[in-house]
């Protein structure tokens, strides 16, 4: 490990930290910013629909020009790709605070979806590349992916210092609505990896097949030919289960529980306070899961095995915290939430282990895009949407109630999928990157 070795593995935590920040801002200010671009009340079908294109439509947008940015990456290179992402990335971010409608609001949402995606995939091929020492890759993978989760506390801790400090700063357009504040500060991590990252090296095997011109073209069609159609097919059927998961089930936590019986009498200000709590329980659990799967890629071998340590025992828990405390206990919700995050989140650090090892190295990163964008991203969060739609049709007293009804179906549909698609999930050599 040489100083550039730590320094590449610096900034790759840093993007995986603030990509997760970006995506999991929008639960936390959805309400307020539905309000006030919109005039939309909670549980109307107008702000059920709006909700499931805030959730889904950046994810589509993401998902699809995520796809051509993996091709990219194998094309152009991962530092290059690397650097335009964190500067769409940062843009978008500035834009999404200062958005004056709720169309350019989405439309910056989708733009800041499209630089998360993109630098996901080019950061993983970047890191497994950079290490040809099968143990030292699988923990520098799972360990910098690690930080997804610090940046989702972070998501949590910025936006309760927003609605503390909002008075505090700087009017926008004669306000001080938290909301537009949480947005903006996504940037501020953006700005020292857009400094360091350009004079980061190439990824050295990329880099020198290129230089010897045995490169080979990287092609989305032959995602799909004989030796590679079965991976890639049933790994983005299984990214999109994890994402389902998440999108369908967890990430609608903000929004139920205000409506939870000892929260909803609460002023609006302690409402999301007790939001952002449960926020923070479910990214602690998800950081112990992603921790745990570092620690464990490197001793279990069967990669079948290790992701079902965490699909089982997801697949019962899940289900479980959205039909009961979700409705009517704040602390055993809590606690849910933690094993529900630990479960759920620890797959994503998974497939950035896994993915790498699968394709050779002029398509991994339109490989890894395929799984994680189109496959997790454009499918696997359409579950949000079909949350929010079906929230209208479950029973339940409360409009929070009937979420966690929707969010139960969804969550246990997505886990049952993923785990039965397991048994289908082609085993890589053990310790060895797919050749070209």
């Amino acid at each position: 490990m040489t100083m550039t070795h730590w320094l590449i593995c610096f900034v790759a935590s840093m993007g995986f930290a603030f990509d997760i920040y970006a995506i999991l801002v929008m639960p936390l200010v959805l309400g307020p910013s539905l309000a006030e671009l919109g005039g939309l009340k909670p549980g109307t079908p107008d702000y059920n629909s709006w909700a499931g294109w805030f959730f889904f439509g950046p994810a589509l947008f993401g998902g699809f020009f995520g796809l051509i940015g993996g091709y990219l990456t194998d094309l152009w290179g991962r530092q290059r790709v690397l650097v335009v992402s964190i500067l769409l990335y940062a843009v978008s971010a500035v834009g999404a605070g200062l958005a004056t409608s709720l169309e350019m609001l989405l439309f910056l949402r989708c733009t800041t979806f499209v630089g998360v995606c993109v630098e996901f995939v080019a950061a993983v091929a970047w890191l497994a590349e950079l290490f040809p020492n099968p143990k030292q890759r699988e923990n520098m993978l799972g360990y910098t992916q690690a930080f997804s989760s610090i940046g989702g506390l972070l998501a949590a801790g910025t936006n309760t210092l927003a609605v503390a400090w909002a008075a505090s700063l700087p009017a926008i357009y004669g306000g001080h609505a938290s909301w537009r504040y949480t947005l903006i500060s996504g940037v501020i991590p953006a700005i020292p990896l857009i400094l360091i990252r350009p004079f980061l090296p190439e990824s050295p095997e990329w880099a020198r097949k290129k230089r010897e011109g045995t490169l080979k073209r990287p092609s989305i069609l032959e995602l799909f030919q004989p030796a590679y159609a079965r991976t890639t097919i049933v790994t983005a059927l299984m990214f999109a289960c994890a994402y389902g998961a998440a999108f369908g089930a967890i990430q609608h936590l903000p929004r139920i529980v205000p409506g939870l019986p000892e929260v909803a009498p609460l002023a609006p200000s302690a409402r999301l306070q007790a939001a952002n709590a449960v926020q923070t329980f479910q990214e602690i659990g998800g950081l112990v899961g992603r921790v745990l799967l570092a620690f464990l890629a490197v001793r279990i071998v069967s990669r079948r095995k290790l992701l079902r340590v965490f699909q089982f025992p997801g697949m019962i828990i899940v289900p479980l915290v959205f039909f009961f405390p979700a409705k009517d206990n704040l602390d055993l919700l809590k606690i849910g939430v933690f094993l529900a995050g630990l479960f759920t989140v620890a797959q994503f650090s998974f497939w950035g282990n896994y993915l790498p090892r699968v394709y050779p190295l002029h398509l991994r990163g339109t490989g890894e895009s395929f799984a994680a964008n189109v496959g997790g991203r454009m499918v696997g969060t359409s579950a949000a949407y079909l949350t929010t739609t079906l929230a209208n049709y479950t029973s339940g007293t409360t409009p929070s109630m009937k979420l966690a009804n929707a969010a139960t179906i969804v969550g246990l549909l997505a886990y049952v999928i993923g785990f039965t698609a397991s048994f289908f999930l082609p085993e890589p050599k053990p310790n060895e990157m797919a050749e070209d």
